[in-house]
């Protein structure tokens, strides 16, 4: 399993300074952006999948356990204040449940019936989407959770950082990651973990641009929760329409910070 092989790289990394050691990681992690562009294709397809599902009215479900649940996590996070979406759009399930993203539960991966609960809790439709999560390609929790959606008409993918595991076969798309042995052996946070929160960026991102979320490159429907994001929102107006500063933020405090509408309006003056 690559992830579990020795990296002849760092066999001496417990003999290495700290600026080598960091210099060691700089040099082994520029795998991660060659795997990502030999997977170029897969995860376009990807993309394109969750745009058609979300703009169907259907959920984006990530699946994932430990570092990959995690990653999972963050992207789903983000996708609320980022593009306006509804919270319930875009949904991780980790293995050990919610509160394994701040706390390590590392047998719950091995639960393959908690992975099909998980998603039976949710009543999933053929609407929705599942993408699976896991560095080895064969946790339980996320391969079960897979064949369960497939099985009940989901289209369904599957990001992995070994060939030949489980949840590649399990799933409709498959998409390898080819990142190789971590420097300390088996530590998939490292480039699994990177090249995973990447994947899962560029098929969020792509997703969302296809749905009309973004104008030219600027996040129209960006949610204005503090003064930093409101501040985006002025000069975001400001950019797509002939108005100043304060009449950005006079127009957004009046169509309560809503870019389209504070738009509309600038517009028709």
């Amino acid at each position: 399993m690559g992830t579990e092989s020795r990296n002849p790289r760092s066999m001496q990394i417990d003999r290495m300074s700290a600026v080598e050691i960091v210099s060691l990681m700089n040099g082994d992690e520029a795998q991660v952006l060659t795997a990502l562009t030999h997977a170029e294709r897969q995860i376009a397809e990807a993309a394109v999948k969750v745009a058609e599902a979300f703009q169907a009215g259907g959920r984006i479900i990530y699946v994932g356990a430990g570092t990959s649940g995690r990653v999972a996590m963050m992207d789903a996070a983000e996708m609320p204040p980022t593009f306006g979406v509804d919270p319930d759009r875009f949904v991780a399930l980790i293995a050990g449940g919610s509160s394994a993203g701040i706390n390590a539960v590392e047998d719950a991966e091995d639960d393959d019936h908690a992975g099909i609960t998980a998603l039976n809790e949710l009543e999933v439709t053929p609407k929705d989407v599942v993408i699976g999560l896991a560095a080895s390609g064969s946790t339980p929790f996320v391969v079960s959770a897979v064949r369960h959606a497939r099985q009940k008409g989901l289209w369904t993918c599957g990001i992995a950082n070994n060939r030949g595991g489980a949840l590649l076969d399990a799933a409709e798309l498959a998409i390898f990651l080819d990142t190789g042995p971590e420097v300390l052996t088996g530590s998939t946070r490292l480039k699994a973990g990177t090249s995973q929160k990447l994947a899962l960026n560029r098929i969020s991102t792509a997703a969302m641009v296809l749905s009309g979320k973004v104008v030219e490159n600027l996040m129209v429907d960006v949610k204005a929760k503090n003064a930093k994001l409101k501040d985006r929102c002025a000069r975001i107006v400001m950019e797509l329409a002939p108005v100043t500063k304060d009449e950005a933020i006079d127009l957004l405090t009046r169509y309560d910070w809503s870019i389209r509408r504070t738009l509309e309006a600038a517009r028709r003056r």
